[in-house]
């Protein structure tokens, strides 16, 4: 189902070369107010982000899955989250694929594994997210999710994107050429050695444990702490910051959100992203 929102974009997208703005201004403050991350940035980044998250929605192709329907305001908040870790970067570093497809809530994906003995076992996996390399973002919608989380779904899944550019995703992605792979390879792979020791050790971790599953994995969570809870990432593992820092060309730990209203937490919650 393509909304009127969706249909609009598209069709003045491919007549003018630019889309235009949503017909009710009202419509982005709503979306905003639930994603209070978004306040870190200043009016002229939000106004940048807005333009950049309506190219993004009429290039790329949204579904609904099992008859979901997609409003606009589920249309416009996945938007935003997805491209503002592109923000400085640019649109280009989604190339390659047009779909997302958007489930309510969980959803199942079929699984295949091998073990040991060379047999091979099928199950269900119960994901939030998923993004495929040269294929769709898979991501779930919630509208009941807790607030008090730092978890991003939309982040997550396009950090995933972000790290295939340049292959399978392994939490090394392409670089630019004024970022060192050896200074990148050695922050991460002493903060995810630093998180597996303190899981094993039973200790209290900054990020979501889910990090310690693959450095893939430790990426994507870190790029959600990233724009979610900068300060914590920072705190916590301040070599990851850095690079984050100049891969995304950003630094929201540097913006305040002490004398910002609140708004409630419009991301959903991960179980097992992929």
């Amino acid at each position: 189902m393509i909304t009127r929102l969706l249909e609009q974009l598209r069709r003045l997208w491919h007549e003018r070369g630019e889309p235009p703005s949503p017909p009710d201004p009202a419509l982005w403050n709503k979306v905003e107010a639930d994603l209070p991350f978004l306040d870190r940035l200043t009016i002229a980044e939000r106004r940048r982000l807005r333009e950049l998250a309506l190219r993004f929605l009429a290039e790329k192709e949204f579904h609904g899955a099992n008859g979901f329907a997609l409003s606009d305001e589920i249309l416009l908040s996945i938007a935003l989250q997805a491209c503002l870790p592109i923000l400085n970067i640019g649109l280009d570093a989604y190339h390659g694929w047009i779909g997302v497809v958007v489930y309510s809530g969980d959803f199942i994906v079929p699984r295949t594994e091998m073990d040991e003995a060379g047999i091979v076992h099928e199950y269900d996996d119960v994901v939030l997210g998923e993004a495929w390399s040269n294929g769709p973002v898979l991501l779930s919608w919630h509208t009941d999710t807790p607030t008090n989380e730092h978890i991003n779904v939309v982040i997550h899944e396009f950090a995933h994107k972000l790290d295939m550019v340049n292959g399978e995703a392994d939490g090394f992605p392409a670089l630019p050429p004024d970022m060192s792979r050896g200074e990148w390879g050695l922050a991460f792979n002493q903060a995810y050695t630093t998180l597996c020791e303190q899981l094993d050790a039973g200790e209290p971790v900054a990020l979501d444990p889910y990090a310690a599953d693959h450095p893939a994995e430790f990426f994507a969570v870190a790029c959600e702490a990233f724009f979610d809870a900068p300060e914590q990432l920072r705190a916590a593992f301040p070599d990851v910051y850095a690079q984050l820092r100049r891969y995304f060309r950003q630094d929201p730990a540097a913006s305040s959100l002490a004398d910002t209203p609140a708004g409630e937490h419009a991301a959903t919650k991960r179980v097992k992203p992929t």
